[in-house]
C-alpha cells in the first residue's frame, strides 16, 4: 500500500519526527492538531471553543491536501486540559460534524505542549 506523508513544514515536524498526516490507501490519519494559525500564532487564548474551531480549520486543510474533507472523518480524539470545559468544545465539534457524527472520545490530560493550548484533536478519515 502506498504511503504519503503530509507536511506543513512547521519546526515541530523535524524536531519530533512526525508528519502532519499520513495517507495509506484510502485511510488518512491526522496527527494531534492544535489551534496554531498559518502565521504560527496560537488562536483563542483562554477560549476552548475558538481553539476547537481553529483546530478543525487546520485539520480540514490537511485533509484537503490529499483530496479529502471533513465529511470523510470517521473518528476524532479530543484531548483537553480541563474536562469541565467540555461544553464549548463539544459545541464546536457538533457544529462541524452535525450530519457526519464521527466516532469520538474526549479525555482530560494534565497539559499540552504549550501552556496556552487547551485542546488538541486527532482525526481519522476514509476516502473512496
Amino acid at each position: 500500500m502506498k504511503r504519503k506523508s503530509i507536511s506543513v513544514n512547521n519546526p515541530w515536524e523535524d524536531l519530533v519526527g512526525y508528519s502532519r498526516a499520513i495517507k495509506t490507501g484510502s485511510y488518512i490519519h491526522v496527527s494531534g492538531t492544535t489551534a496554531i494559525d498559518e502565521k504560527g500564532k496560537l488562536v483563542g487564548l483562554g477560549d476552548p471553543y475558538t481553539q476547537t474551531k481553529q483546530i478543525f480549520k487546520n485539520i480540514e486543510s490537511s485533509l484537503n491536501t490529499v483530496g479529502a474533507s471533513l465529511e470523510d472523518v470517521v473518528r476524532t480524539r479530543i484531548y483537553v486540559t480541563n474536562i469541565d470545559r467540555w461544553k464549548p468544545i463539544g459545541q464546536a465539534h457538533s457544529e462541524v460534524f452535525a450530519d457526519i457524527r464521527p466516532a469520538s472520545s474526549m479525555v482530560e490530560v494534565s497539559r499540552l505542549i504549550s501552556p496556552g493550548m487547551l485542546v488538541e484533536i486527532e482525526a481519522d478519515a476514509i476516502i473512496k
